[in-house]
């Protein structure tokens, strides 16, 4: 039997929002169902690195605030390309079909989250959505970062001295990838924080807006616990 005192009186983990897929034809079992997804990676690099993860399915923008104001944390996933209109260019034949219902409530839950002062870390698409959010523009098609569709690849990123990315992770170092989009003009206040070798921005960080870190790359397909074992700790708040 749980010893209440106990329970009560430990560190409860961190709970940490990640945005999800929400597809119209998916299946498990005999169903073929419209589900709200997250690929299993997701909740358990959040639980890996000491926190709870809850599944955040697109919702109605205007309660992102009060979604954000439940959380301690926030992980804007990897998915779809982010609608061109959001960042006032023209579609190129190369990018993906528009998931407006996930950009509006993406895009929502950064301002929320930038806020309230809330960590934030944005992965794949998460930091684009972090960038646009900001004002900035997006690449809509580069060669070299998904070789082969569904499979990821790998290649090395290298930190940018002073960052905070640099200070989790002081040493280049290959990463899981797959993306053909990439940040283009940096959104108000971000700065990159790593570089692929052909000069893609891999990573971005907010230096005025407290925790904010955007990576390009999927940790969530790795073993390396650094990015997010640093976002858990800082939903964590203060050391007592």
């Amino acid at each position: 039997m749980t010893d209440r005192t106990e329970t009560a009186g430990a560190k409860a983990r961190p709970l940490i929002g990640v945005t999800t897929y929400l597809e119209a034809g998916a299946r498990w079992g005999t169903w073929e169902l419209e589900a709200a997804l997250l690929p299993v990676g997701y909740p358990r690099l959040v639980q890996r690195a000491g926190g709870l993860a809850a599944m955040l399915p697109p919702d109605a923008p205007e309660h992102a605030a009060a979604t954000v104001a439940r959380l301690d944390g926030l992980v804007i996933a990897g998915g779809p390309d982010v609608d061109p209109v959001r960042y006032g260019a023209e579609r190129h034949p190369r990018t993906g079909p528009p998931a407006r219902e996930r950009d509006a409530w993406e895009l929502a839950l950064v301002d929320a989250a930038l806020t309230a002062g809330v960590p934030l870390l944005g992965i794949c698409r998460g930091m684009q959505v972090l960038n646009v959010a900001l004002g900035g523009t997006l690449v809509q098609h580069l060669d070299g970062h998904a070789e082969v569709v569904g499979v990821f690849g790998r290649h090395p990123v290298k930190p940018v001295p002073g960052t905070l990315y640099a200070d989790l992770v002081p040493e280049e170092m290959s990463v899981p990838t797959f993306h053909h989009q990439a940040v283009d003009r940096l959104g108000t206040g971000l700065v990159p924080a790593a570089h692929a070798a052909d000069g893609t921005v891999e990573a971005v960080e907010l230096p005025s807006g407290g925790w904010v870190l955007g990576v390009q790359w999927h940790p969530e397909m790795d073993e390396d616990l650094r990015v997010m074992r640093a976002l858990v700790t800082a939903a964590s708040g203060p050391a007592a």
